[in-house]
């Protein structure tokens, strides 16, 4: 008797065992563990957050949801005199008016006000040792740019905003993209793209010592076909972002086409985007001098032509200098036979390459490239 009880306190033991396993399982299940020990269902801000990195740029995340300040003068819109409305890139709520924008000598897009009744928030920042006010998208949070009281009157109000925040929209365009009630803005009243206005706006505007301070800067490399190096670049830690362009030419706006037939002066080139909390100018150049060759005059590899010379596009009297130090020691170096041919030129304007060229090889895997790393 004694033993059939034994039996059946071990069977009942065994039962509560099993049930605690299936439990166990159940909650791994739920919260998304597997038995490997990994989380593989993400929460909804994981999904979001997600989504964003898929449609947003490098940059345009960067400075959207880590409070970014993309660098003065080198960003899409501070220069765009078009008329038309200029959008929150998360949600896309209108945000400012071209008729509201004014040319506030610091090389951000900056706008006397926002729209009435739209969706722009003011929170206070107190990060980089000062307290500003601080510009957000209302209802996606979005960081958008900050506002000072150094704007023209009658608002005396400078919302200084980064381009990556924002996608414009031409007013021939705001019916088709579904913002024809906004059309109006534009029919009745002077509007600030005319000359005289601009002007008036421009003279009245009286900056202050309280400005925007960029969080990123960018170097601009040509080294051959621009795909291999964006590839390359793009794993140095402190990049945040890479895009494919031309530049050094003698024509605006570019096409492949017209680079590619060696007639325009344009380089094949990059324009990297970095934090220079975690990198600097210096260890950039160092890094683009191992991923080509630079003593082959006009060429990589099997690549021939202008358009693919070996060169550095300083942007300050301070870039060429470290540029004209790192072009000495690799020279002096004794690494390559041969001189080096890569030249140093001033930067100009920049003309983004058309989209199929832009993160070539993550589209591509296996594409071409004759770019590699060297010791």
């Amino acid at each position: 008797m004694l033993k059939w009880q034994v039996v059946r306190v071990s069977l009942i033991a065994m039962f509560l065992c099993v049930n605690s396993v299936i439990a166990a399982c159940e909650d791994l299940r739920v919260t998304g563990i597997e038995n490997k020990g990994e989380k593989v269902k993400m929460d909804k801000s994981d999904e979001k957050d997600d989504n964003l990195k898929k449609r947003l740029s490098a940059l345009q995340y960067y400075v959207t949801q880590k409070g970014g300040t993309e660098p003065p003068f080198q960003n899409e819109y501070w220069d765009n005199h078009q008329d038309g409305l200029y959008v929150d890139i998360v949600s896309g709520k209108p945000l400012f008016s071209s008729r509201d924008k004014f040319d506030s000598k610091t090389g951000w897009p900056s706008f006397t006000k926002p729209l009435e009744g739209e969706g722009v928030t003011a929170v206070t920042d107190s990060s980089h040792g000062m307290v500003r006010t601080e510009v957000r998208g209302l209802s996606s949070g979005a960081h958008l740019g900050h506002v000072f009281d150094d704007g023209p009157t009658p608002e005396g109000k400078r919302y200084c905003i980064n381009s990556s925040s924002l996608r414009f929209i031409p007013v021939n365009e705001l019916e088709k993209e579904g913002y024809a009630k906004y059309v109006e803005i534009f029919e009745s009243g002077k509007v600030v793209s005319d000359d005289l206005s601009k002007s008036k706006i421009q003279s009245e505007a009286k900056v202050g010592n309280d400005s925007c301070e960029a969080s990123v800067d960018t170097a601009i490399l040509a080294g051959g076909c621009f795909w291999g190096v964006e590839e390359l670049i793009r794993t140095l830690p402190g990049v945040i972002d890479v895009e494919a362009g031309y530049t050094g030419g003698g024509i605006s706006n570019p096409s492949y086409s017209a680079v590619s037939s060696d007639s325009t002066g344009h380089a094949e080139a990059v324009k990297i985007t970095y934090d220079p909390s975690k990198t600097n100018y210096e260890s950039i150049l160092r890094f683009f001098f191992r991923l080509h060759d630079p003593t082959t005059k006009n060429r990589q590899g099997n690549d021939i032509g202008t358009r693919y010379r070996s060169a550095i596009f300083a942007k300050s009297k301070q870039e060429r200098e470290v540029a004209e130090k790192v072009i000495k020691e690799i020279a002096d170096s004794g690494k390559w036979k041969k001189p080096i041919a890569t030249t140093l030129e001033v930067a100009g304007p920049w003309w983004k390459a058309e989209e199929y060229h832009q993160d070539y090889l993550q589209k591509n895997p296996g594409g071409y490239t004759c770019h590699f790393l060297r010791e």
